[in-house]
């Protein structure tokens, strides 16, 4: 079995994977780690779609696959996952055409960006990055359950040691916002997201996984200045990180998680660098899970929270 680390590129981690008839949607796939994801695995033979919140970027994305890729079976499908009514009209769409989905990737994302809100009124980086997914995951669940066995995996990130989730003020309308603490207490949504979702259809041969990428450069910092960002390069070397990664190599691990045998039966793991992480409670450390992402019953809370703030209870 091949060892993958820090360094592996979604190539590394591809190599000798048919993926030929399976059908996979990669949220986010017009830019970045999201359209690398879709052009590796599409390259291995699978059918993928295009999640895309601007169908315009995402043909483009998808052209520049196929230049890539020859014979690439692609289709893009617009969806915005700050608006639940888009979430719910992409999905209809897509099981109007699909009965089954071998894989959903939860790639899609925003970043510490100002206080504002989603079309249906949620704290935007909670709204995007956990309720939309949430919803499109829920609503997809009876087609990841016909082609099981299937996967569900999410990117989560280191982010989520900023914060824990707060089950009583997830609008930040009694406490004072800050772009790093909603940042955070989003990306433990999304791995207590993997955690519950594993409770729930892991018996029926769905399995979840959440996702650490990596620091990388891509859109997603577009909100952080370069001085920010600068400082926060400077922040992993003074810790021991190992380095920002290449696009290639942040995606190594959603693909991993889509695909890797030797996952089969550790459902509801958080992942980075190809391997399960370590649980840890040291603040210093820039690898592992922090215990409160994994945390069986504030998933399972945040679970029934979203389901009715989605409208699904």
């Amino acid at each position: 079995m091949p060892e993958f680390g820090h360094s592996s590129t979604t190539d590394d981690v591809l190599a000798g994977h048919d993926l030929t008839g399976r059908r996979i949607i990669v949220t986010g796939a017009s830019t970045g780690l999201g359209e690398e994801t879709a052009r590796a695995l599409a390259a291995h033979g699978a059918s993928v779609t295009l999640a895309v919140r601007d169908l315009g970027r995402g043909n483009a994305a998808a052209e520049r696959i196929r230049a890539t890729v020859a014979g690439a079976d692609l289709e893009v499908g617009e969806v915005e996952l700050g608006s639940l009514a888009s979430v719910r009209a992409f999905a209809d769409d897509f099981l109007g055409r699909h009965s089954a989905i071998d894989v959903l990737i939860n790639n899609a994302g925003v970043m510490a960006c100002p206080q504002g809100a989603t079309a249906d009124g949620f704290e935007t980086q909670f709204g995007t990055n956990h309720l939309g997914h949430f919803l499109l995951s829920v609503l997809l669940a009876p087609a990841l359950v016909a082609g099981a066995p299937s996967r569900v995996v999410s990117l989560s990130s280191y982010g989520h040691s900023f914060a824990d989730v707060d089950l009583d003020d997830w609008n930040f309308e009694r406490t004072p916002y800050h772009p790093f603490v909603a940042y955070g207490r989003a990306k433990t949504a999304n791995a207590l997201f993997a955690v519950e979702f594993q409770r729930r259809y892991g018996g029926q041969g769905v399995q979840a996984f959440s996702v650490h990428p990596g620091g990388i450069h891509t859109e997603l910092g577009r909100h952080m200045s370069p001085d920010e960002l600068a400082a926060m390069e400077a922040r992993s070397a003074k810790m021991g990180g190992h380095g920002w990664k290449t696009i290639p190599q942040g995606a190594a691990t959603s693909v991993w998680a889509a695909t890797a045998p030797e996952l089969d039966g550790h459902g509801g793991a958080y992942l980075e660098d190809c391997h399960i992480a370590e649980v840890t409670e040291d603040r210093k450390r820039l690898d592992g899970v922090r215990p409160h992402a994994l945390d069986a019953s504030k998933a399972e809370a945040l679970w029934a929270l979203s389901e009715r703030l989605v409208g699904l209870a």
